[in-house]
């Protein structure tokens, strides 16, 4: 673990700077950018592609992330010449900058996702008197 003077000046730093910190924290730390990110990272995708590799999003949910996604500079949208016309979702360098933070969050969730479980668990047990 860090020492903590590292943790008490990371965690004024991000305090003092929360101003600029929140609105971009808003804009990919929701559910659907980072995942649909982690499709888009090895390589470009159809919006169907994208649906069918994310079990659960609607179509909504998806049209609505890659719009908030390609707003913010993260994905690109490329119409193809093809017959229908097709759309392209591609990583931008930007968000490919991400990727490293992702896998760290997702090793992470892996990690520690049945002490999470119990934790739950145990809190609700204790809610309920169990």
């Amino acid at each position: 673990m860090a020492h903590d003077t590292d943790l008490d000046v990371a965690s004024e730093c991000a305090l003092a700077n929360m101003a600029r910190v929140r609105p971009v924290l808003d804009k990919i730390a929701d559910k659907w950018p980072i995942l649909i990110l982690t499709v888009l990272c090895p390589r470009p995708a159809r919006f169907n592609a994208i649906k069918r590799r994310l079990d659960g999003i609607t179509h909504k949910a998806l049209a609505d992330a890659l719009e908030r996604l390609e707003r913010n500079g993260l994905v690109t949208r490329t119409v193809l010449p093809t017959a229908p016309i097709g759309v392209e979702y591609a990583i931008t360098p930007l968000g490919h900058s991400l990727r490293q933070p992702f896998e760290a969050l997702c090793r992470w969730a892996l990690d520690h996702g049945a002490a999470i479980e119990a934790a739950n668990q145990e809190h609700d047990g204790l809610k309920t008197g169990a």
